[in-house]
């Protein structure tokens, strides 16, 4: 990444240590600041990554996730103001970043929009006063409404977090008899690492249950205008949990169905008057119609910018970051190739031993094989994307050829647990 960025210019709210480690890799020494929570810095010893990651200038105490006061910051902490561009690094920044950067004067989201694409109600409203396909929704306020909300359809329903991201806490439920117990992972989900200590308040969203394939769409957007978009093909877990096992770029999807998602993905961006940044959102075609999932303000997780750069072999994130300082690339208009992630899901327990590593990497197309976890390692059962067990990453001519490559190598590598 050839991104001019003198000392301190570049603000990242939120600490994402993969996002950090790979900016360690391609931005220039003591070019980054991170603002943090107090409480997350001391737990994940984020302040012990200055001097670790020669891109950390500093780390910066501020309270964010439930509240932000970006005057308070900026007097505490005046040599803020010299920052070229403001970035979230994970979805509780989101909106901080949005009003850091609007304080200082540089490109972002926007307070409004960062605000409605952090809560899945406000996101639902937005779109339904679009004219955008939405599966029906209602705020539940317990158990019992939420078993109504399910034999009004069908027996059905989804659960879901109204301010949460990775899957957390999102359940299907298939009887509304199992409501009640699935009810508290919903309510109350297990904080992530992330997460201040003061707690994320969030409320529960029933939705119903749509039947379809599901496909991700990223908008480049600079000053309001769409300047590059993608369709992602997405795998998710059958069953109550519906965690993401797989994505492929670009979507194999035939053309139309592919401008159905990105005008879709375009008009949700200028309902929510989204000014500049990555728009990531999710959705299920249902019938040949693309219904809205969720939508987060911020890069999309899961290697899917990896994916965008080798499947259209350019610099996403360099775009990204271009866009933030307020200049306008020129991203490619269509892929010259396919990229696919199987993510590792290993069954819960101790872990015994591990296979295949080496004819996984043997397997033709395949870049990358990242196990994340070792013997003797305890793994948890997959209730979000935050418990899987490691990825392969896979080229291919086209998208089904590097599903192929992922899947197959992903088949190589056996986990055993006691």
């Amino acid at each position: 990444m050839d991104l001019d960025l003198g000392p301190a210019e570049m603000i990242v709210v939120g600490a994402s240590l993969g996002t950090l480690r790979w900016f360690d890799e391609e931005l220039p020494a003591g070019s980054v600041v991170v603002v943090e929570e107090p409480d997350v810095i001391s737990r994940r010893g984020i302040g012990e990554l200055v001097g670790r990651l020669s891109v950390l200038a500093r780390v910066v105490p501020a309270e964010y996730q439930t509240g932000f006061d970006a005057d308070a910051l900026l007097a505490r902490e005046p040599d803020l103001a010299g920052a070229r561009l403001v970035m979230p690094g994970l979805e509780y920044a989101v909106g901080a970043a949005a009003r850091l950067a609007a304080r200082l004067g540089l490109p972002g989201a926007g307070a409004e929009a960062a605000d409605v694409f952090s809560d899945k109600h406000r996101m639902r409203l937005l779109a339904a006063d679009a004219g955008l396909p939405n599966p029906a929704y209602e705020l539940v306020g317990g158990p019992a409404e939420a078993v109504e909300f399910a034999r009004r359809h069908g027996d059905r329903c989804v659960l879901k977090p109204t301010r949460r991201s990775g899957s957390l806490g999102v359940r299907l439920v298939a009887d509304p008899a199992e409501i009640p117990a699935a009810w508290a992972a919903t309510a109350a989900p297990e904080a992530p690492p992330e997460a201040t200590d003061r707690g994320l308040p969030t409320q529960v969203l029933a939705e119903q249950v749509l039947d379809g394939r599901e496909h991700s769409v990223e908008l480049l957007v600079a000053d309001g205008e769409v300047i590059f978009g993608n369709v992602t093909d997405k795998r998710v877990l059958p069953g109550p949990l519906p965690v993401e096992t797989g994505h492929t770029v670009p979507s194999a999807l035939p053309g139309a169905a592919r401008r159905d998602l990105l005008d879709v993905a375009g008009r949700l961006c200028a309902a929510a008057g989204f000014r500049t940044g990555v728009l990531h959102s999710e959705w299920i075609v249902v019938d040949g119609v693309p219904h809205l999932v969720e939508c987060a303000a911020r890069l999309p997780g899961d290697m899917i910018t990896a994916l965008i750069s080798i499947g259209y072999e350019f610099g996403f994130i360099d775009a990204y970051l271009r866009v933030l300082r307020g200049e306008r690339p020129a991203p490619p208009t269509r892929p010259t190739g396919a990229a696919a992630v199987e993510f590792l899901l290993a069954d819960p327990g101790t872990v015994t031993g591990v296979e295949g590593l080496r004819p996984a990497r043997r397997v033709p197309g395949v870049l990358e094989v990242q196990l994340d976890t070792a013997v003797g390692a305890t793994v948890a059962p997959v209730t979000s994307s935050g418990r899987r067990s490691g990825h392969v990453l896979a080229w291919g001519v086209d998208p089904a050829e590097a599903e192929r490559a992922a899947r197959a190598a992903a088949a190589e590598i056996r986990v055993t647990v006691a």
